[in-house]
């Protein structure tokens, strides 16, 4: 046993004591400003939904109205923007003339949630944009605004006004939302000045329409409540007056209100807004599959023990996917630790996960269970290039068995073209399905390309039919290439049989 001599110990105490100072002082100069902590209302209770007679909503509009404001945006169009510029070269216009800047001015809506000026609202309406000012409710004031950050895959945007003791909304649970809960829309509809309209939750989680782009993260409210252009960004309220929406698109044929519109989840919103004013914009994960909805024919033709989840028709080359061991086949039934029971579900998980978030994935391979780690990337635009096929040529009808009713051909140039398939995918293109045929009951449609039948590769149109007289039991398993109305892409697996409508 060694023992220190009490002046060597006095030593090590005074050398300790100075390092911690000197430590604790490195800290102090370098450590980050901390962030500003959002005083916001949240009531997560639901409403009563117990049958009442209401009268008027005037007590309701007098609570949230106050909090919905105008906002006012402009942005420089410059002179290489003009679109004469396509028309006549070098930038001139009409006449030999220049095109000049000139100032495009928008127009939305925008809920306070802070008192001390923080206000939320839809990214489009500020995405851009050179110049932003809010118009309280009142009229009596308009205030310059500062964009914190926005995010168009959500279309969510955070804006700050030096303002204080503004009226700040409360906040629901939009998770606890029910269609038929009664919904109320504010905003400034055609720059009328702030409008009240009234209706109902028509329905919850639609996605899949583009509204946000290829990429965009949809998960959208629907209400039949009056919207038009100008609510964007407004208040969607429910019978308490309390924010569960932010308006942010119609489904319309007019341009004006059909009785389709759709709203941001607060939930939502209020996730984007945060990490917003956290890191100044979002991030959003990207895994690198193709994917689709588990169905029973499918589970039963890859031996899998679980009804639900989602089957993976591809894996991209370097993704995080790929990285993590993910296969072709592979049935995706949790992501971290919550199960998945559609592609929607999923997508909507990757999504809105951050990028570099490590995640954990409970998959099915051969039926057994495997347990994957992956570290998601940042979603970006999929824009890979390839060389075309040949200009080779077969059209042939399909008649017989599960395929009867459709017409295929080769893949070539211009039908690349016409279909916008890329030049990476190889097979057979469907060019017509009859109404009334198997293929049509499927989801099968001209411009899908099939690559595999029964897991065998096609790459002409007459292997397709020589593959597809082979199945004898009236059950064939497509794998099919498609392109979206968004414009995305994908492959799924499609089950046809005979005689199933």
């Amino acid at each position: 046993m060694y023992r220190i001599s009490k002046p060597v110990v006095g030593l090590i105490a005074v050398a300790l004591v100075g390092f911690a100072v000197a430590l604790l002082f490195h800290f102090t100069l370098t450590a980050k400003e901390p962030l500003p902590a959002l005083n916001i209302n949240v009531q997560s209770t639901p409403i009563s939904r117990e049958t009442k007679a209401a009268t008027s909503f005037a007590p309701i509009i007098k609570k949230a109205a106050p909090s919905v404001v105008n906002i006012f945006s402009t942005r420089v169009v410059r002179a290489q923007d003009n679109p004469f510029r396509r028309f006549y070269g070098d930038n001139l216009g009409p006449r030999g003339r220049r095109p000049r800047d000139y100032r495009a001015e928008g127009l939305g809506s925008g809920v306070i949630i802070s008192a001390d000026g923080y206000i939320l609202t839809a990214s489009h309406v500020v995405e851009g944009a050179d110049d932003v000012k809010v118009a309280l409710a009142d009229g009596k004031k308009e205030i310059s605004a500062k964009v914190i950050g926005f995010d168009p895959a959500s279309d969510v945007a955070l804006l700050k006004v030096d303002a204080k003791n503004l009226p700040a909304i409360i906040l629901a649970d939009s998770d606890k939302l029910e269609v038929g809960d009664m919904a109320l829309a504010i905003g400034n509809p055609f720059g009328v000045g702030q409008t009240v309209t009234t209706g109902i939750i028509s329905g919850l989680r639609r996605d899949g329409m583009g509204i946000n782009g290829e990429n965009g993260y949809e998960n959208f409210i629907q209400t039949d409540a009056a919207v038009n252009p100008g609510n964007s960004g407004g208040a969607l309220v429910d019978a308490e007056g309390r924010l569960i929406g932010i308006n942010t698109a119609i489904f319309s044929l007019s341009g004006g209100n059909q009785g389709i519109g759709f709203a941001v989840p607060v939930n939502l919103a209020r996730e984007m807004m945060e990490r917003i004013l956290k890191d100044g914009k979002v991030t959003h994960g990207y895994l690198g599959v193709n994917m689709q909805t588990l169905t029973p024919d499918l589970a039963k033709e890859f031996n899998v023990p679980v009804p639900d989840g989602v089957l993976i028709g591809g894996v991209m080359a370097g993704t995080p996917a790929e990285k993590a061991g993910i296969k072709e086949l592979d049935v995706i039934a949790e992501f971290n630790g919550k199960k998945i029971t559609d592609s929607r579900q999923l997508r909507l998980a990757v999504m809105q996960t951050p990028a570099q978030t490590k995640v954990t994935l409970k998959i099915f391979r051969g039926g057994a269970a495997k347990t994957l780690t992956a570290t998601l990337a940042e979603s970006a635009d999929d824009s890979q290039t390839a060389k075309t096929s040949n200009d080779s040529r077969s059209t042939n009808k399909i008649a017989g068995d599960a395929l009867q009713g459709m017409t295929v051909t080769n893949l070539t140039s211009s039908l690349r073209r016409q279909f916008r398939v890329s030049g990476r995918v190889q097979g057979a293109i469907i060019t017509a399905v009859d109404i009334d045929c198997p293929a049509a009951d499927a989801g099968l449609s001209a411009g899908d390309v099939i690559i595999e039948i029964n897991h065998q590769p096609v790459s002409t149109a007459d292997e397709t039919i020589e593959l597809g007289h082979k199945s004898t039991n009236g059950r064939v398993l497509l794998r099919v290439w498609s392109r979206d109305e968004d414009g995305s892409s994908n492959t799924r697996f499609t089950m046809i049989q005979t005689g199933k409508r």
